[in-house]
C-alpha cells in the first residue's frame, strides 16, 4: 500500500531500509525522552535553578527558558500529548510498520496483533520497563469507546499464556534448536573459516535469533504453573556459541572483507549497472550519481588499497541517495524501481561488511541490556553451574559482561560509574564462582593422590615386614576372620573398563571446568583487562595455603602436630598433582607453587593467616624445648636429635621423630631460610630472657664473685667464698636452658646446610659466600666479620661467632651501663658458672650416657652455651674471646681438681661425668685447644673419667 504523506516522504523497510529504520528510531527516542522527562518530579525546580544560575553567570536569562518551561507544562501527561502531537505522523508510521510484514513474516503473518504482543514490554528508560498493552488499552478505550470489545479481545489474545508467540514452552524449544544450530555452525566455520565470506549473513541471523531468545527469557519470568519453561539450565551453552561466533568473525575479518570486496566489484557493480541500463526513465543527475557508484565499486577490487574512509563514504552515499529518492517530488522515485532498491540495499550491506562488522555485531548480538537484569543474569548462571554438562561453557557469562560498555549513552553520563561497577561486580562474581568450583575439584584430586601417596610412606612398612618375617619363621598365620590389608596400587587394577572410580569422575569434572577457560585468554571490561586464569590461580593460592596449614594438624591445647617429614611428603604429592593441571588449562603452576611456599616461609601469609612457619615455631618452643628444659626430653649428640626420657608419664609424642636428621631436614625444606630466620628470632628472645636473669644473679653475688676471680687458686678461700654464693643451681639451670636452645639451633643450621637449598636454587651466590667466610677472621673489622657471618648463617653455613646471638645481646644493652661494666658482668658470669660446676655432682641425672653421648639432665649443653654466649658477649664488648675463655678454663679446672681431694664427700659420685664437661667445652670451642686444657687440667683425669663412664655401659647384641 502506498501513501502520499504531508511532507512527501515514503517509508518502506524493503525499499529504503536505512531511511525507514532511522525514522522509526527517531520516533522511539523522542517518545522515550519525553516520557523519561515526565518521570522527574522536581523538573520545574531543576529548570528554575538552572535559569537562575545562567542569569547569575551571564547577566540575563537563557533565551530558550520560556519555551522549555512551556514544554514542561504541556507534557505533564506525556502519552496524551504525544498521541495528539503524532497525529500528522500516523500515516507515515503506519506505512513503515506495515512494511515490516514482508520482512518478518514468521512473527506477523499468522496474526497481525502478535506484533503488538512482541512489544508488550517496551523499554522506555534504560531501567524502566513499561507495559505497552495496558498503555495502549487505556489510550484506545479513552478515545475509541466503541471498539472496547475488540480491544479487550486483542489484548486477551496477545497475553494469553497458551498463545504460540508468548508460550514459554515454545521459547524453550526454540532455544534448544538454536543451541544445536549454533553448535553445528561453529564447528563448520572453525573447520572452514573461508565459509565466513558467503555465509556471514547466516551468522548474523543466528546471533540475532539467539540474542532475541536470551533477552526474552531475561525480561519474561512470570508466575505460572510451569516455571520450568522460564528456567534454562543450558543457557551457558547458547551464550558460549554466540561468543565463539563473535570471536570467529573478529579473527577472520580479512576473509569477510576480501570476499565482499570481490562481491561488490564483480557482482553488485554489474547488477547495479544492468539495473540502471534497464530503467525506462532516469534523470541525468541520478544517472551521473549512480554511474559514479558503479565506477567506484568496480575500481576497488584490491583489499590492501581499500581505505575505511572510502567504504564509510560509500555507505553514507547510499543512505543519502535513498533519502533523496524517497521524497515525493524527487525526479527519480525509488518506490517505482524495487529492483534498484534491492540492489542498492544489497550493495550497502556488502559495503558495511567491509569494515563495519563490529557495528553489525552490536546490532545483532548485543546483550548489554542484561546489566539491568543482574538478578536474572545471576540466576541463569547459577542454574547453568549446577548442570555438570554446562560447566565447560560457564566462562561465557563473565565474557558477556564485556558487552555492558555498549549500554553507555552520551545523554546519560551519570550511569557510567554504576554500569561499570555493576559489570565488574558481575564479572568478578562469575569468575570467582567458576574458579571456586575448579579449585575444589583440583584439591579433591590432590587429596586423593595424597592419600595414595601416604600409603607408600616408610612408616606403613612395619606390618608388611612383620608379616614377611613371621612367614619366614613359619609362625602362625592370622585368622581367616582378619581381612588382609590392601596393598598400595590395588586401586589401579580394574576387572572391567566400564567401572568408573571417584577419581575418574573428578578428572572428568576438571576437564569440563578447565575447558571453559579456552573461550578466551583475556577480555576487557571497561578498560579493565580480565584474565580468567588469574582468578583460578588466586583461588588456588588461597585454598592451597589453607590446605597446607590443615595438613600440619596443629593442636595448641595438646601440642600435637604432624611430623615435618610427613608434611613434606604430603606437599610434594599435592605439588605433583597440581603440575598436571597445566595439561588442562594454560596456567603457570610453578609460579603458583613458589608463591604459596614462599608465603608459608613467612610468619603470616598474604591474607594475614598463620603459616606452618608460625605453627612449627610455636610447637618446637612450647612442645619440645620446654620439656627439654625440664629434662623430660634429652639432647642426644650421638644421633643428633632429642629423645624422650623413660619416665612414668609417657609423652604425647616421640621427640626423635621430629628432631632427627630427617625431620629437621624436612623442616628446613618446608620453612626455608626465611622461616628458620623467624624461628631463630624466637629462640634468641628466649635466650636473651635467660641472659637477663643470669645478669641479675651475678649482680646479687658481685662481691663474692670478684674475690673468687682473684683467689681461684686458693682452695681454702674458695671454700669459704662458695658458702656465700646464692643461686648456683639456678645459674646452671638457666645456662642449661640456653645450651639446649643453642644446640637445637645448631641442629637446624646443619639441616639447612645439608638440604642445599641455596646450592640448588642459586649456586652462583653460595660460592662467593663460602669464599668470603673462609677469608674472614674474628680478629679483623668486627662489623665486616659480622656482616659476612650473618649472610653465611642465613645460607646455613656454621660460623665461629653466632651473628644472631651477637645482635640480640647488643640490642639488650641498657643506656646506663658502660661497656666496661658489661664486660665485668660477663667475666663474673663465667666465674659463677665455673665455681658452680661441682654442684652438678649432687644431681643423680648428671650421669654421662655413652648411648646418647651426653648427660641425662642435658648438662652437656653447657659446653655449647658457654662457647656461644661467651663469644657473642665478648664480641659485643670488643674483647679478646680466647683470653677470657682461658681464664674460665683455669677457674673451672681449679674448682674441679678440688673434687679429687674430697674422696669421702657425696660430690664424687658423678665426678667423672662432670670432668667430661671441660673436654666438651674445649672440643666444641674454636678458640680453645687441647694444649690449653692440659696446661690446666691433667689429661690422665679425662682418660680415667671416660674409662669409668664407659664401664657402666651395658653392651647388648642382637
Amino acid at each position: 500500500r502506498e501513501y502520499k504523506l504531508n511532507f512527501q516522504c515514503y517509508f518502506n523497510i524493503a525499499v529504503n531500509f536505512d531511511f525507514t529504520k532511522n525514522y522509526l528510531d527517531l520516533i522511539v527516542t523522542y517518545a522515550s525522552v519525553i516520557y523519561m522527562l515526565s518521570r522527574i518530579d522536581d523538573k520545574k525546580a531543576i529548570v528554575g535553578m538552572y535559569n537562575c544560575a545562567y542569569e547569575f553567570s551571564n547577566g540575563n536569562s537563557d533565551p530558550s527558558f520560556p519555551r522549555l518551561g512551556q514544554m514542561l507544562i504541556e507534557y505533564g501527561h506525556p502519552w496524551k500529548k504525544l498521541s495528539e502531537e503524532f497525529g500528522p505522523h500516523t500515516k507515515s508510521v503506519t506505512e513503515a510498520l506495515l512494511s515490516l510484514l514482508m520482512v518478518y513474516p514468521p512473527f506477523m503473518l499468522k496474526n497481525p496483533p502478535m506484533w503488538n504482543a512482541s512489544l508488550r514490554f517496551y523499554r522506555i528508560h534504560r531501567i524502566i520497563s513499561y507495559n505497552v498493552n495496558s498503555l495502549s488499552s487505556h489510550l484506545f478505550i479513552s478515545r475509541y469507546s466503541k471498539c472496547i470489545p475488540d480491544i479487550k479481545e486483542c489484548k486477551e489474545l496477545n497475553v494469553h499464556p497458551s498463545h504460540g508467540f508468548s508460550s514459554g514452552a515454545l521459547r524453550r524449544e526454540k532455544r534448544n534448536f538454536l543451541r544445536n544450530a549454533l553448535k553445528e555452525l561453529t564447528k563448520v566455520l572453525e573447520d572452514e573459516p573461508a565459509l565466513l565470506g558467503p555465509k556471514a549473513l547466516f551468522v548474523f541471523m543466528a546471533l540475532s535469533f539467539s540474542r532475541d531468545e536470551v533477552l526474552w527469557l531475561a525480561e519474561n519470568i512470570p508466575k505460572t504453573k510451569t516455571p520450568e519453561d522460564y528456567a534454562d539450565s543450558q543457557m551457558a551453552e547458547l551464550l558460549y556459541y554466540m561468543e565463539k561466533l563473535r570471536t570467529l568473525l573478529a579473527q577472520h575479518r580479512y576473509v569477510i572483507q576480501r570476499y565482499h570486496l570481490q562481491y561488490l566489484s564483480q557482482y553488485d557493480a554489474l547488477a547495479l549497472n544492468d539495473t540502471i541500463q534497464g530503467m525506462y526513465v532516469c534523470p541525468e543527475e541520478e544517472s551521473v550519481l549512480m554511474s559514479s557508484f558503479v565506477s567506484t565499486l568496480c575500481n576497488h577490487n584490491n583489499p590492501s588499497k581499500v581505505m575505511p574512509t572510502i567504504t564509510d563514504l560509500m555507505t553514507q552515499c547510499f543512505c543519502i541517495h535513498q533519502a533523496y529518492t524517497s521524497i515525493g517530488k524527487a525526479p527519480l522515485s525509488l518506490k517505482d524501481y524495487p529492483e534498484l532498491a534491492t540492489v542498492m540495499n544489497m550493495a550497502q550491506f556488502h559495503t558495511r561488511m567491509m569494515d563495519n562488522v563490529n557495528e553489525l555485531l552490536c546490532e545483532t548480538a548485543d546483550l548489554s541490556i542484561l546489566c539491568f537484569h543482574a538478578r536474572v543474569f545471576e540466576k541463569l548462571f547459577s542454574q547453568s553451574s549446577e548442570d555438570v554438562s554446562m560447566q565447560r561453557y560457564l566462562t561465557a557469562f563473565p565474557v558477556i559482561c564485556s558487552h555492558f560498555s555498549q549500554r553507555l549513552h552520551i545523554l546519560c553520563p551519570e550511569e557510567t560509574e554504576d554500569i561499570e561497577n555493576q559489570s565488574l561486580k558481575l564479572c568478578v562474581t562469575f569468575l570467582e564462582e567458576i574458579s571456586r568450583q575448579t579449585c575444589t575439584v583440583v584439591l579433591e584430586i590432590c587429596a586423593e593422590q595424597y592419600n595414595l601417596h601416604e600409603k607408600l610412606l616408610p612408616k606403613h612398612s612395619a606390618e608388611t615386614i612383620s608379616t614377611a618375617r613371621n612367614k619366614k619363621l613359619k609362625k602362625s598365620l592370622p585368622k581367616k576372620a582378619d581381612v588382609p590389608k590392601e596393598k598400595p596400587g590395588t586401586e589401579s587394577l580394574r576387572k572391567d573398563k566400564v567401572i568408573v572410580t571417584n577419581l575418574d569422575k573428578m578428572h572428568q569434572a576438571l576437564t569440563e571446568l578447565c575447558t571453559s577457560y579456552s573461550i578466551c585468554a583475556d577480555f576487557t571490561v571497561f578498560k579493565h583487562i580480565i584474565v580468567p586464569a588469574e582468578f583460578l590461580l588466586a583461588q588456588l593460592e588461597i585454598r592451597l595455603n589453607k590446605v597446607i596449614v590443615q595438613m600440619a594438624n596443629y593442636n595448641q591445647r595438646t601440642h600435637e602436630i604432624a611430623r615435618p617429614s610427613d608434611l613434606l611428603a604430603g606437599i610434594q604429592a599435592y605439588v605433583t598433582s597440581l603440575h598436571s593441571l597445566s595439561c588442562y588449562v594454560n596456567i603457570d603452576v610453578t609460579r603458583l607453587v613458589k608463591s604459596v611456599l614462599l608465603q608459608q616461609m613467612q610468619p603470616l601469609d598474604s591474607y594475614g593467616a598463620q603459616t606452618i612457619t608460625t605453627l612449627y615455631t610455636n610447637w618446637f618452643l612450647e612442645g619440645l624445648l620446654r620439656q627439654a628444659s625440664s629434662a623430660l626430653i634429652v639432647h642426644c649428640p650421638t644421633t643428633q636429635c632429642f629423645v624422650n626420657q623413660n619416665t612414668e608419664n609417657e609423652q604425647s609424642f616421640h621427640a626423635e621423630e621430629y628432631s632427627d636428621i630427617c625431620g629437621l631436614r624436612s623442616l628446613a625444606e618446608l620453612i626455608g631460610p626465611f622461616g628458620l630466620k623467624f624461628l631463630n628470632e624466637n629462640l634468641m628472645w628466649h635466650i636473651i630472657s635467660q641472659v637477663g636473669e643470669l645478669k641479675k644473679l651475678v649482680s646479687d653475688n658481685m662481691d663474692a664473685l670478684v674475690q673468687m676471680r682473684a683467689n681461684y687458686d686458693n682452695p681454702e678461700a674458695m671454700s669459704d667464698l662458695q658458702k656465700k654464693l646464692t643461686g648456683s643451681e639456678n645459674v646452671l639451670k638457666r645456662m642449661t636452658i640456653v645450651g639446649v636452645i643453642l644446640s637445637f639451633r645448631s641442629m637446624i643450621q646443619d639441616a639447612l646446610e645439608e638440604v642445599n637449598i641455596m646450592d640448588r636454587h642459586c649456586p652462583f651466590l653460595m660460592r662467593p659466600i663460602k669464599c668470603l667466610k673462609d677469608f674472614i677472621y674474628p680478629d679483623g673489622d668486627i662489623k665486616v666479620t659480622l656482616g659476612v657471618y650473618e649472610m653465611a648463617s642465613a645460607a646455613g653455613l656454621p660460623c665461629e661467632i653466632d651473628p644472631a646471638l651477637v645482635s640480640a645481646i647488643a640490642n639488650m644493652q641498657t643506656d646506663n651501663s658502660s661497656i666496661e661494666e658489661e664486660f665485668k658482668i660477663t667475666c663474673l658470669l663465667l666465674v659463677f658458672i665455673a665455681v658452680s660446676l661441682p654442684t652438678l655432682c649432687l644431681d643423680p641425672n648428671s650421669f654421662y650416657s655413652r648411648e646418647h653421648g651426653g648427660h641425662q639432665n642435658n648438662i652437656h649443653c653447657l659446653a655449647t652455651a658457654v662457647n656461644h654466649l661467651a663469644a657473642a658477649m665478648f664480641t659485643v664488648q670488643r674483647k679478646n674471646i680466647q683470653t677470657q675463655l682461658q681464664e674460665f678454663l683455669k677457674v673451672a679446672s681449679s674448682i674441679l681438681l678440688q673434687l679429687g681431694q674430697n674422696v669421702e664427700r657425696v660430690e664424687i659420685k658423678n665426678r667423672d661425668s662432670v670432668y667430661l664437661l671441660l673436654h666438651m667445652i674445649v672440643e666444641q670451642s674454636p678458640f680453645l685447644s687441647q694444649d690449653m686444657l692440659e696446661m690446666c687440667f691433667p689429661y690422665v683425669l679425662l682418660r680415667n673419667a671416660y674409662r669409668e663412664v664407659h664401664k657402666t655401659f651395658i653392651h647388648t647384641m642382637g
